[in-house]
C-alpha cells in the first residue's frame, strides 16, 4: 500500500486505526526536524471517486480545526496538511468507550474546561456524541480528537451558540453515564432540554441521514464499529454461545482492508475446541447468518472484570493491533498472564505494519 507522495519520506506506518468512505486513519512515526515522534494519519488518496468530494470537504474542516484546538492543548497538534493527507500528534490515551473513567470527576472538570477552551476561539465540535471522540490521555484529563465535522465561527451568532450548547449537552450526557451524581442541577436542565434545530434535525433530516447511510451505504458508527457490529455480531455471538462447548463468546470491530470493517470474535470454551469446527458450526446451513467473521480466536479464559463481565475494552485494543495501550488497563497480575496468552496467540496481523 504506497503512502501519497507527499509524505512518502516522512512517515511510517505501524497500524491502521479505522477505514471508512471518506479516509484512513494510521498510527505511526513522523519525521522531523527534532527526530521521529508518534502521530497520526489521515489519508483521503484510497476513498472511492464518489466519496471524494465530501472527504475533500471534511478533510478542510478538520485541518482548519486542528490548526487551532492543537495550539489549545485539548487536541493533537497538526503537524503536516497536504493535498491527500492530514498528520497530527498522537495523543498518549484511550478512547472514552475504553477507558470507562467511572467516577473520575476530575476528568469530567477537565473536559469541560477543554470545551470552554475551544468554544472561547470559535470552534465547536459538532460531533461530541461519540465516545471514541473523546480521550482519557494517561495524565487524567480529557482531550478532542476527530475534528471533521468541527466549524470555526468568527463571531459569537445564534448558530455558533447553538452548537456550543449541543457540544456541552453531549459531554453531560457522557458524564451522566460515568459519574451522574455528580451533575449539577444546571447540568441536568441542559440535558433535559435539546436546542431547537436538534430537535428539527431528529424529527426530519435524522432519518433521511440514516437511510442513506445505513440503508444506502450500509455505513454507521457506534463505537466506530458500523452496521457489521450493530446488526452483524449480534447474530454471531448467539450463534457461537449455541455451540455446546462454548462458554462465552465476544465478537468485537476492528478495520479491515477489504471490507472497511472486520470483525473479531473471541470465544472461551473448553479443551479440544478448534477454530476450524467454529467456523463450520457458523456456517451451518440453518444458521443463517450474514458473513462470517474474519478472524476467530479460542482461548481457555477471556479477561473479565470483578462483576464476571468480560473486558471487552481489551479486546478490541487486541483486535486492533494496539497492544501498547493495553498495559494501563491490566487489573493484576494474574489477568496481565492471561492477555499475554491471548496476545501470542492474536490473529489480525495484516493491518500491522513493521517500522
Amino acid at each position: 500500500m504506497s503512502l501519497p507522495r507527499e509524505i512518502t519520506e516522512h512517515w511510517k506506518s505501524s497500524v491502521v486505526l479505522k477505514r471508512d468512505l471518506f479516509s484512513t486513519i494510521e498510527r505511526g512515526r513522523f519525521a522531523t526536524p527534532a527526530g521521529e515522534i508518534e502521530a497520526v494519519l489521515r489519508r483521503i488518496d484510497e476513498v472511492p471517486w464518489w466519496s471524494l468530494g465530501l472527504a475533500r470537504h471534511l478533510f478542510a474542516r478538520e485541518r482548519r480545526a486542528l490548526a487551532i484546538a492543537g495550539e489549545l492543548g485539548v487536541a493533537p497538534p497538526l503537524l503536516f496538511a497536504g493535498h491527500n493527507a492530514l498528520i497530527r500528534g498522537w495523543m498518549d490515551g484511550l478512547p472514552l468507550h475504553i477507558a470507562k473513567p467511572h467516577g473520575e470527576r476530575s476528568y469530567f472538570r477537565s473536559a469541560k474546561a477543554a470545551l470552554r477552551k475551544l468554544h472561547r476561539a470559535g470552534i465547536c465540535h459538532n460531533d461530541l456524541a461519540k465516545e471514541q471522540n473523546w480521550l482519557r490521555g494517561r495524565d487524567g484529563r480529557a482531550y478532542l480528537t476527530d475534528f471533521q465535522l468541527a466549524a470555526r465561527f468568527s463571531r459569537r451568532s445564534w448558530l455558533f451558540r447553538i452548537a456550543a450548547y449541543e457540544d456541552l449537552r453531549h459531554l453531560l450526557k457522557h458524564k451522566r453515564r460515568y459519574v451522574p451524581d455528580a451533575l449539577t442541577c444546571a447540568e441536568r436542565r441542559v440535558l433535559a432540554k435539546k436546542s431547537l434545530l436538534t430537535r428539527l434535525w431528529m424529527a426530519t433530516g435524522k432519518k433521511l441521514y440514516y437511510a442513506i447511510t445505513r440503508d444506502m451505504l450500509h455505513v454507521a458508527d457506534r463505537e466506530g464499529g458500523g452496521t457489521r457490529l450493530i446488526h452483524d455480531a449480534p447474530r454471531i455471538a448467539a450463534r457461537l454461545k449455541a455451540h455446546p462447548q462454548v462458554r462465552e463468546a465476544v465478537v468485537v470491530p476492528f478495520p479491515d482492508r477489504r471490507a472497511g470493517t472486520g470483525l473479531y470474535a473471541f470465544v472461551e470454551g473448553d479443551s479440544g475446541l478448534t477454530e476450524r469446527g467454529l467456523r463450520e458450526f457458523l456456517a451451518a446451513e440453518n444458521a443463517s447468518l450474514p458473513r462470517l467473521p474474519e478472524h476467530l480466536q479460542v482461548t481457555s479464559a477471556l479477561p473479565r472484570a470483578a462483576s464476571g463481565k468480560v473486558r471487552s475494552e481489551i479486546l478490541e485494543l487486541v483486535a486492533t493491533n494496539q497492544v501498547d495501550l493495553i498495559d494501563s488497563l491490566i487489573a493484576n497480575d494474574d489477568e496481565r498472564s492471561l492477555v499475554a496468552r491471548i496476545l501470542a496467540d492474536r490473529r489480525n496481523l495484516r493491518d500491522r505494519f513493521a517500522f
